[in-house]
């Protein structure tokens, strides 16, 4: 009898404690982080050494700076915010500084956030005097009642927030000028309406829109985009970087996801929602969701682009029907992947 009891005692003292520790590490989610730069027609060859040493070293950066924040404990939404600045600061992308011209020749900038637990959202368009939209979207969630404010309203409600603003001429590049002086003068010599839509995949040009995707400690998923729109781009027009289920989406049942691409097509099909669905009604991992979506759906209907994922268990989904796509995530290892053309 005496034996059988200080079998229980010791199965109390010891066995359950490591039980319940093995359990809780069992349960704890690992943190994830997977960012894009862009797609489009990037083919090996086509970008200049130098250049390409400087895409790799920013996405680097920006991969970095998401997953040390998860790993002090941030939310994945500090995650989120945090990458897209450092991409929306440097001239190499088409979000904040380096953002592409419109027909007028001038910079019109759009971005959304979403988090996945309570499905909350923020999202802001046609800004022009924000340096870094994505800040701007997250103030709309957590500020305010509303999901999406846009043009002179949103500026009103960022200097109400204490958001950062820049004069226009901040986001003037000369890369981004030229490319839109080129397309002027196309347009006039083929005499064709300045009304005319214009398709940008039809050059050696990408979309630079930016995003990225966290998954943080506590099992919640974020995600963001954030971009300048399409290089000769008309009369306010706005894509799917700030349409929530187009171009974002995050639900902590199933993913997170951001893309880039060209915007009419993603809305249309509500591309980040569509995998988010697939994911939650059929059962499928997050890699067959992305790649259904755009090497099916989208290539299908005509459209190009890209998307960049995780599922609620930080496995990461990447897929692009483009020649490229800018884009880095942390591996198993902690350390980070970057990488550019489709091989």
């Amino acid at each position: 009898m005496k034996s059988k009891l200080a079998l229980l005692v010791l199965f109390c003292l010891v066995i359950l404690p490591v039980a319940g520790l093995a359990q809780t590490a069992a349960s704890k989610p690992k943190i994830a982080f997977v960012i894009h730069g862009g797609a489009g027609v990037i083919k090996k060859g086509t970008l200049e050494p130098k250049r390409e040493a400087e895409f790799r070293q920013k996405l680097e950066e920006a991969v970095l700076a998401g997953y040390k924040a998860l790993q002090s404990g941030k939310s994945s939404l500090d995650a989120v915010e945090v990458a897209i600045r450092i991409m929306e600061d440097s001239p190499l992308f088409n979000a904040g500084k380096g953002a592409v011209f419109t027909a007028d020749g001038r910079n019109e900038l759009d971005a959304s956030i979403m988090e996945g637990k309570g499905l909350n959202a923020g999202a802001v368009a046609g800004l022009q005097r924000i340096k870094n939209p994505i800040s701007l979207a997250r103030k709309v969630m957590e500020k305010s009642p509303h999901v999406m404010m846009i043009g002179d309203g949103a500026e009103k409600f960022a200097k109400e927030q204490g958001i950062e603003f820049v004069s226009p001429k901040y986001f003037w590049t000369k890369h981004r000028w030229d490319i839109l002086q080129e397309i002027i003068k196309e347009e006039k010599a083929k005499s064709k309406s300045v009304s005319e839509f214009r398709n940008p995949s039809d050059r050696n040009e990408i979309y630079g829109t930016v995003g990225a995707v966290a998954l943080d400690k506590d099992g919640n998923l974020a995600a963001g985009t954030s971009t300048g729109g399409m290089t000769y781009k008309k009369y306010g027009r706005v894509g799917d970087a700030p349409i929530l289920g187009a171009g974002t989406y995050a639900d902590n049942r199933t993913c997170g996801v951001s893309a880039t691409g060209w915007g009419e097509y993603f809305i249309r099909l509500s591309v980040a929602r569509d995998i988010s669905a697939l994911m939650e009604y059929k059962g499928v991992s997050v890699q067959e969701a992305v790649d259904t979506v755009i090497q099916k759906k989208l290539q299908d209907l005509g459209g190009d682009g890209g998307v960049v994922a995780l599922d609620k268990n930080g496995n990461v989904g990447i897929s692009f029907n483009s020649e490229g796509m800018y884009r880095a995530y942390i591996g198993a290892d902690g350390k980070p992947v970057v990488q550019i053309y489709k091989d």
